[in-house]
């Protein structure tokens, strides 16, 4: 009976340790996805020829936002 119940503890476990990896791979992806979008964005307000954009210097930041948790999540999942 004491094994079954550790199984299941162990079980319970690893459920609960790959929902937490999904959770960080999907929010990795969102950041990604979101950058790339940023890019895109970007580099049609440059090629329009409107590089005083106020807009770029946001796009700037979103991204190193953007760069900076996708790299704390990464460090997460190493652990």
């Amino acid at each position: 009976m004491r094994r079954s119940k550790v199984s299941e503890n162990s079980k319970d476990e690893l459920i609960t340790a790959q929902k937490e990896v999904i959770g960080i791979l999907f929010e990795v992806i969102k950041r990604l996805h979101a950058n790339n979008d940023l890019d895109h964005e970007y580099f049609q307000i440059i090629t329009s020829g409107k590089k005083d954009n106020p807009r770029l210097e946001e796009i700037i930041s979103e991204r190193r936002k953007n760069a900076e948790i996708t790299s704390k999540l990464l460090e997460k999942l190493e652990t």
